[in-house]
């Protein structure tokens, strides 16, 4: 709210104030208002007790996504070593849900989250200052080694890590230990409260993560990122900027590690690993680091790659990994690029040129996905499951791993697929560029009148 005061004139003896009312941003409070009511009622729609389960392991994957995009998106940082924070977070809210269980420490299981990212804070602290002295290539390698030297750790002190079998907890039984939840009658035994609890610090945190791209330092971090020569001759210290923002990120991470220990009630090494850091890196990039909605986008992918696609087969890594490798040749730019791409071309009434291109290219990646998968299913079967038969079934087609026809049939269409998805591809290219030059001239005669 301005106030303004208009000066003294013939008609106006006396100074009198107005005040003036800030356009309020309306798309921006409905995009909020929306995702809230999503968070509501998701668990309305998908009511099943394994919905529940993975809707609140999306909320946490949620969280230290948009964490871990605070460093690479906004800070063109590539850290190697993110999962140090939200592990030492989900230690630290095991180790306390563990006292307020056992009565030592009189605190609400509803605030273990902020005991995570204040411990994930503290470890950044620590190790933050020697990180963020290098960027680019030396950070990521830094961060490497210190994730390898967490993990190992973990190995090498089981008092505090627990060794293998790590560190397990009963939410239930600190929830005695009194607050706001529990008087309202919530222990967190059933998913469904458990869910709600970490829907809130979702929003809360999503919330707080935007904010933060929109203050001084956020936009200083995107100048360091772009050109940390400049910033440091106006007179901003490049490193205090990297340092102070992976403080931030690290205690959000360690929020969504608090929450993880939480929900699984056991905290393991693998909490720390760099196989957790990957997959953190692999799923900011697919979802779009580009862009503030891209990290939500990713953790659900990561979810949904984590629970439903390792159940349908064991090979699910390696479709990943292609499914990477396609995204890095057609959509370096992520998910959230090719959602922002085509709603500019929607924008000018174009889309309904491409849609029939857009159709052309998915059937013909399943078409490709599918002979490739067939191949892919056939050697895991002859590796893993040979005791079993030569048999398998694949997406209700009967396969033999030992027959030549299942191959050359496999094969076929995987080459097949690949040539005409290339062709159509081609094609979608020129189309899509002369839809670019066109919305161009478009903007340039808008901008003359």
């Amino acid at each position: 709210m301005n106030t303004t005061t208009l000066p003294k004139t013939p008609k106006h003896a006396a100074n009198r104030r107005y005040v003036e009312f800030k356009p309020i941003n309306m798309g921006r409070w409905i995009i909020w208002s929306l995702f809230a009511l999503l968070l509501l009622v998701a668990p309305m729609i998908w009511t099943s007790s394994l919905s529940h389960t993975m809707l609140s392991q999306m909320g946490i994957a949620i969280i230290v996504c948009l964490s871990y995009n605070m460093l690479l998106g906004q800070g063109g940082m590539l850290s190697f070593g993110h999962a140090v924070y939200s592990g030492m977070g989900s230690f630290l809210a095991i180790h306390t849900l563990n006292s307020i269980s056992d009565g030592n420490l009189g605190l609400p299981v509803s605030l273990l989250p902020i005991v995570g990212g204040l411990a994930g804070a503290a470890f950044a602290l620590l190790f933050g200052w020697v990180t963020t002295k290098k960027a680019a290539t030396p950070f990521a390698m830094i961060t490497l080694g210190i994730g390898e030297l967490v993990w190992a750790m973990s190995l090498m002190f089981p008092g505090f890590f627990g060794g293998e079998g790590g560190i397990s907890g009963d939410r239930v039984a600190g929830a005695e230990a009194g607050g706001i939840a529990n008087m309202l009658g919530f222990n967190f035994g059933p998913q469904i409260q458990l869910y709600y609890l970490i829907a809130i610090y979702t929003f809360v945190c999503t919330v707080l993560m935007f904010a933060f791209t929109r203050t001084p330092l956020g936009r200083m971090l995107n100048a360091v990122r772009d050109n940390p020569e400049r910033v440091e001759f106006v007179g901003y210290n490049t490193q205090m900027v990297r340092y102070i923002a992976f403080v931030i990120a690290a205690f959000f991470a360690g929020v969504s590690g608090g929450l993880a220990a939480l929900n699984f009630e056991i905290v393991t090494s693998e909490v720390v690993s760099g196989y957790r850091s990957g997959a953190y890196l692999l799923f900011t990039f697919l979802g779009g680091a580009t862009f503030f909605f891209g990290p939500i986008i990713g953790g659900i992918l990561m979810v949904l790659a984590f629970v439903l696609l390792s159940e349908f087969t064991k090979a699910w890594l390696l479709y990943l990994g292609l499914i990477f490798l396609f995204m890095v040749m057609y959509a370096p730019g992520g998910v959230a690029s090719l959602i922002m791409m085509n709603v500019r071309v929607a924008a000018f009434g174009m889309l309904r040129r491409i849609w029939t291109s857009y159709l052309a290219l998915g059937l013909l990646a399943l078409v490709f996905f599918a002979g490739a998968g067939a191949m892919i299913e056939m050697v895991y079967h002859l590796q893993l499951n040979a005791a079993m038969g030569d048999e398998l079934s694949f997406f209700g087609v009967t396969l033999n791993a030992r027959s030549v026809n299942s191959w050359f049939g496999s094969g076929f269409v995987a080459l097949t697929g690949l040539a005409l998805f290339e062709l159509a591809r081609r094609q979608f290219k020129r189309e899509w560029n002369a839809i670019q030059t066109e919305i161009e001239i478009e903007i340039k005669r808008r901008e003359a009148l």
